[in-house]
């Protein structure tokens, strides 16, 4: 019987990293992809099936594809922008948020196009966005975004942010970007029946993200809760970002934020909370047993975190899915998981030593803590017969990689840095070769410092 032909097949591998329940690593492999899953996985040994399109993997590490479970992407408006740069979390939002009321949907729509292809040419395959700006007349910027991810062909979980609590109310935005809470509610469902795609294999999911405790009022944040229940889609926010955080909570709630979290309906595993730094060790226990996934951020926490950043290996034990965030691009000011990747590890080992953390815990919070996260656990970040056909290919060749003979996931983040030479979404090659498959780059790069220049001129 002739064996069936794949859509694609990535062969030639120095290893593929398949991030399976197994941990499976096959030297010399390959992974077939048909209809946009995954329909067939081996090493050298084992024979590959002919496929339509063949991608050389010579000289790469093989993974499933990141998954970021945290961003900012209009923030690439104002990235490095040195009124702000130096300050922490709270003065580093009051400088920027009169320029972000500049954001519309043209802006929206282009800041989300050139995060994306940055993600892609990074090796990330699914992307989500947490924007909580709501500029008056700024128009659907949550579907600009969908639109952008669309054209681009990555997966993309959208949140619909918002922030109800203006400086008026003692909050730190404007009035300008801040809605009421019937609005906010109102806005959530029609996003989510408009675009959030339950199904397996899903390309565009919607989930509901009030942006902060010091930025909504504790009724949005519960009939918030209540929503996400009926809808049945996930929750985000952050949460325990810095220590600012903890002394509003307990001024305003006369609590900490992680027990203000658990009152107002959030500790479920529908959530995933952003930063995570500063909870206690009981707190971490609570968030762990409730199933409370956490986007570590480790870039931007570095540059404005207060000098903290999540405990990791502490959250995982607990049971707390853990995955990597680039958070916004104007905190970490670049949107490479690789980078964030890396950060991690030497992170982890700055906190518990030499074997506080390795390149395989980080691989798997990068692909698997990441799917767990967004509640895609054994769909996305593995490769493994029916996952989602997204992998990457790391190159391991050239004078960063001279001499790293042994090992080519310890080498994928101690050596480098690397970019991805292939990224291939659903069985898309989106990035082939180094190069965005998707053309258009440098109109939307025009479009884009146009806009980055107008919202930047807001400041005068």
């Amino acid at each position: 019987m002739t064996e069936p032909t794949a859509d694609l097949l990535v062969r030639n591998a120095r290893l593929v990293a398949t991030c399976d329940a197994d941990g499976r690593e096959l030297a010399g492999g390959w992974v077939a992809v048909t209809g946009g899953v995954v329909s067939g996985v081996g090493a050298s040994a084992e024979p590959a099936p002919p496929a339509r399109e063949v991608l050389d993997a010579a000289g790469c590490l093989v993974t499933p594809g990141l998954v970021n479970t945290h961003h900012h992407l209009y923030q690439n408006l104002t990235r490095s922008y040195g009124p702000a740069v130096n300050g922490s979390l709270f003065s580093w939002l009051t400088a920027l948020y009169p320029l972000w009321a500049g954001l519309d949907e043209e802006s929206a729509y282009l800041s989300a196009w050139v995060g994306f292809a940055e993600l892609l040419l990074g090796g990330c395959t699914t992307t989500t966005d947490h924007l909580y700006v709501a500029p008056r007349g700024g128009g659907d910027l949550w579907t600009a975004e969908i639109t952008a991810a669309r054209e681009m062909g990555l997966r993309f979980h959208c949140t619909r942010g918002s922030m109800t609590v203006s400086q008026k109310d003692g909050g730190l935005p404007p009035d300008s970007v801040v809605q009421d809470d019937d609005e906010v509610l109102a806005d959530s469902q029609r996003l989510v029946e408009l675009h959030h795609d339950p199904s397996a294999g899903a390309m565009i999911q919607v989930a509901l993200a009030p942006c902060s405790p010091f930025s909504v009022s504790p009724s949005l944040m519960t009939r918030t809760a209540e929503l996400a229940e009926r809808l049945d889609v996930r929750l985000h926010t952050h949460l325990a970002e810095d220590p600012d955080e903890d002394a509003y909570c307990l001024e305003r709630f006369g609590r900490r934020p992680v027990e203000q979290f658990a009152e107002v309906g959030w500790l479920t595993s529908r959530a995933w909370v952003a930063h995570c730094i500063y909870p206690n060790a009981a707190e971490v226990a609570r968030l762990g047993a409730a199933g409370v996934g956490v986007a570590h951020c480790p870039s931007s926490n570095m540059l404005i975190g207060g000098g903290g950043f999540a405990p990791v290996r502490d959250l995982r034990a607990a049971g707390a899915p853990v995955g990597l965030g680039c958070d916004g691009s104007a905190s970490a000011d670049s949107a490479s998981l690789w980078i964030e990747s890396r950060a991690a590890l030497l992170l982890g080992r700055q906190r518990l030593g030499p074997t506080g953390m390795t390149a395989r815990e980080v691989l798997d919070i990068a692909t698997r803590g990441g799917a767990a996260c967004l509640g895609r656990a054994g769909e996305l970040g593995t490769l493994a017969v029916g996952s989602a056909g997204d992998l990457v290919c790391w190159p391991q060749e050239g004078v960063q990689f001279a001499g790293a003979l042994v090992d080519p996931v310890e080498a994928w983040l101690r050596c480098g840095p690397t970019a991805a030479r292939h990224t291939v979404v659903a069985g898309r090659v989106l990035v082939r070769d180094g190069a965005l498959t998707v053309g258009g780059t440098e109109e939307k790069l025009r479009g884009h410092a146009a806009a980055a220049a107008r919202i930047q001129g807001l400041a005068g």
